[in-house]
């Protein structure tokens, strides 16, 4: 987006998200329909490459939030970062049921008292905020499109899909209900609505955020009802800036601890869809080793496609997708297909087919 605004404005920016969220809604059907292309070795490796690639996330949050600050790593941000991973713990050991699942909740408001207690929470912006404000659409002025920044904004889109298809697969196996072939395509279509509205409000591109998935796996509440009830928490918190500005005043060194724990979680998963695939007498093992190291390679050392073109970059510099088609693309060249499909058992593969 940075790219298209230094070229061709910020009103192009917003054009090129509207325009690339119809686009994604309607290539939804088309890429739905690569589900069979993720047996279990794919769904392994693509799981555990989302929860590796959370982690410098967490990293930057325990910091402190700003890595350029001069007290980024702070060991005070560091000791409260770990208090709360010790309380998100402790709760979720010791207790179950209802307070075991709120192991994060309360892990982020002790950890927010200690932080305060500390002088470590600001509240600043509480009270600059307005109490009750409303969005305006198109406030920057009306969008306008072109080929090319839609052509950019719609490759950085794919890139989303193939993000969003890792993180319903991890979600489905999660909650003991396989993705399936339709469940995707309402993915990509809240992607692509979600993001022209997004484009109509003076925002940008939304997917289906990577952390949620470690928090379904830490907390074990899997109801859509709950997601439903913390949207509309979210627009309450957009019309009542106060609220907002109070959410926003948990340290960073505190979400960072809960980080830690949920993005852990998201790779254990990933390890333990990993456990079901059969590495003796196949070349699984080449598989998931190859495809999980090219996953991490953007997030262990982000200059190494300093160098490429700026479009290229944009696909290189995700983890995900460059996992998600290198498992895929060796899964095909190396796996038996008839073979593959006989040992995936009742998967989503299966009821995509």
């Amino acid at each position: 987006m940075i790219m298209i605004g230094k070229e061709f404005g910020l009103s192009q920016i917003f054009g090129a998200v509207i325009a690339a969220g119809f686009i994604t809604v309607a290539l939804a059907p088309v890429f739905s329909r690569l589900l069979r292309f993720f047996p279990p070795v794919v769904i392994g490796s693509l799981i555990t490459i989302i929860g590796i690639s959370l982690m410098p996330a967490a990293a930057i949050w325990l910091g402190g939030g700003n890595p350029d600050s001069a007290d980024f790593g702070n060991p005070a941000n560091l000791l409260l970062g770990l208090a709360t991973v010790s309380v998100t713990l402790v709760i979720y050991a010791r207790f179950k049921g209802f307070i075991g699942n709120l192991s994060v909740l309360i892990g982020l408001f002790v950890g927010s008292l200690i932080a305060a207690a500390c002088g470590m929470t600001h509240f600043n912006r509480v009270s600059e905020a307005a109490w009750f404000e409303l969005s305006a659409p198109m406030a920057f002025g009306a969008p306008e499109f072109a080929p090319v920044p839609i052509l950019i904004m719609t490759l950085a889109m794919l890139v989303i899909m193939a993000e969003t298809t890792g993180n319903c697969l991890a979600i489905g196996k999660l909650t003991g209900k396989p993705t399936t072939q339709q469940t995707l395509g309402n993915a990509f279509r809240a992607d692509g609505l979600s993001t022209m509205l997004g484009g109509l409000f003076n925002s940008f591109p939304y997917n289906a955020f990577t952390q949620n998935t470690g928090l379904i796996a830490l907390s074990n509440v899997k109801s859509r009802f709950v997601v439903a009830a913390a949207g509309a928490i979210m627009v309450l918190m957009g019309l009542f800036p106060k609220l907002g500005a109070l959410i926003a005043a948990v340290p960073t060194p505190v979400l960072g601890g809960c980080a830690i724990v949920m993005f852990g979680m998201t790779t254990v998963a990933g390890i333990q869809e990993l456990s079901r695939v059969q590495f003796e007498g196949t070349r699984n093992g080449i598989i998931v080793a190859v495809s999980v190291s090219v996953g991490v390679l953007p997030m262990s050392f982000p200059a190494l496609f300093e160098h490429v073109g700026p479009t290229l970059k944009l696909v290189l510099d995700s983890g995900i997708f460059l996992g998600a088609i290198t498992a895929i693309v060796l899964n095909v060249l190396l796996n038996d297909e008839k073979k593959s499909t006989e040992t995936i058992g009742a998967t989503s593969v299966e009821l995509a087919d």
